[in-house]
């Protein structure tokens, strides 16, 4: 199949032509660094283009410099479309922002390109919604060259091939996708509010749970606990290394020179909601003797207490895994006797604390960490292992129905995502008559 194929189908009156013919491009050199001597000017970044469809005044540019020539050559107009030129990823190039409001002092940065419609020939909102289609924008993606880092070279910009219908029909494509974009979003929106309160739902579930039992009339009485307040007035507390061994693992950072060895797992097998992942791990070059008091077992909690980011402070996950395992020492192994505790209630209580922000807030954090510690030292709620255990099975039943709901959510808004992305490369290579879809 051609790259173009779009092309051979075009509606009579459109033509197909490259870029350089439709619009000035320039790749803009303007970075950062504030330079003496030259014009304090407000920078539109790559992160500005990247993260919003329309460059406007609202947005919080970052402050810089630039010189004269600077100004004069990368100063935006409205009506310009910039776009992405470099990046990490190759389907990452190409993404475009239009420009809706400009300033006299905001200038395009660096690794971003200009380009400037010719006004008898191409309207600006058009060309935007063209490099928003993937059957025309994928022309960049794969002139993009690099190995770690990708980026496309100018002369491919000004190559690129565009669909272009006359003018007044480019305008009331451009109006039509505006109106049905904006449809769209705004389910999507809504749906997006829908995943927030199913989380927010879910949290809350957990945490009433873990602190106040499955039984609303029970008793209740002070904890004692400054982040728990009020429990069940028979359950117990105590510091959870007087219920648990925590322990460190293997050093502290994956040897990504192995290639074998004991299956090592790390910080990225641990996600956000304290699931395991155990597709892509390390390994740990360790002894029979060396590995004995190193290995996990099934119950065995495995807490993030170290990260670049304070975030993920606090990520707990359940070991179940058949076969032999072990941990990196950012991870804190916490094994408990199977015949007194249930480790699952364990760990729901300490994500409860991850998403209330108790790790971010605490005095006991210290540069984004929570070490063996002052983990050992912190004070849980403790009711009886059959109690534990109902707490564990009700939490199950009800986040089941909740991550149902979510997936389901989740799925439309791919759908509508989808219906968008199909929308515009239909409009703008003339497979919808706009007029016919107006009426």
């Amino acid at each position: 199949m051609s790259l173009l194929d779009w092309a051979a189908e075009l509606p009579d009156q459109w033509e197909v032509k490259p870029l350089r013919s439709t619009a000035d491009y320039v790749v803009s050199n303007v970075d950062k660094v504030p330079t003496e001597n030259e014009i304090p000017v407000r920078l539109c970044n790559y992160t500005d283009v990247y993260n919003n469809e329309f460059i406007t005044l609202a947005l919080d540019f970052m402050q810089a410099t630039a010189s004269e020539g600077e100004v004069a050559k990368f100063g935006l107009r409205v009506d310009d479309v910039i776009i992405t030129k470099d990046s990490e990823s190759w389907d990452d190039i190409g993404v475009p922002a239009l420009v809706r409001e400009t300033a006299n002092d905001l200038v395009c940065g660096y690794h971003l390109a200009l380009l400037r419609p010719h006004k008898q020939k191409m309207d600006g909102a058009f060309l935007f919604r063209c490099l928003q289609a993937k059957p025309v924008r994928v022309q960049l993606e794969l002139a993009a060259n690099g190995v770690t880092r990708f980026g496309i070279p100018k002369s491919e910009i000004g190559a690129m091939t565009l669909p272009v219908p006359p003018l007044p029909q480019q305008r009331a494509i451009a109006d039509y996708l505006n109106r049905e974009t904006a449809r769209l979003d705004a389910l999507v929106a809504v749906k997006e509010r829908v995943l927030g309160l199913l989380a927010e739902k879910r949290r809350a579930l957990i945490t009433r749970a873990v602190t106040r039992g499955l039984d609303p009339r029970a008793t209740l009485r002070e904890s004692g606990i400054s982040w728990l307040g009020e429990i069940p007035a028979h359950w117990t507390t105590n510091r959870l290394k007087f219920i648990a061994q925590i322990s460190y693992g293997v050093g502290d950072e994956l040897d990504k020179s192995l290639t074998s060895g004991v299956p090592l797992i790390s910080l990225p097998n641990v996600d956000i909601e304290g699931s395991l992942h155990l597709a892509e791990l390390g390994w740990a070059n360790l002894s029979e003797s060396e590995k004995f008091p190193l290995l996990l077992r099934k119950g065995d909690l495995l807490f993030n207490w170290r990260n670049g980011s304070s975030a993920h402070v606090g990520k707990t996950a359940y070991f179940d895994a058949e076969g032999e395992f072990t941990h990196v020492g950012f991870l804190l192994r916490i094994r408990f006797d199977l015949s007194r505790y249930e480790p699952r209630f364990f760990q729901a209580l300490l994500q409860t604390l991850r998403a209330t922000g108790y790790f971010l807030y605490t005095r006991a954090m210290v540069n984004n960490t929570f070490n063996q510690t002052e983990l050992g030292n912190l004070s849980v709620s403790v009711p009886a292992l059959n109690e534990q255990r109902a707490i564990v099975a009700r939490i199950a039943a009800e986040t089941a129905k909740l991550d149902a709901m979510r997936s389901a959510t989740e799925r439309t808004i791919a759908l509508l995502k989808e219906r968008r992305a199909a929308l515009i490369a239909a409009a703008v290579t003339g497979q919808i008559d706009v007029q016919e879809a107006i009426a």
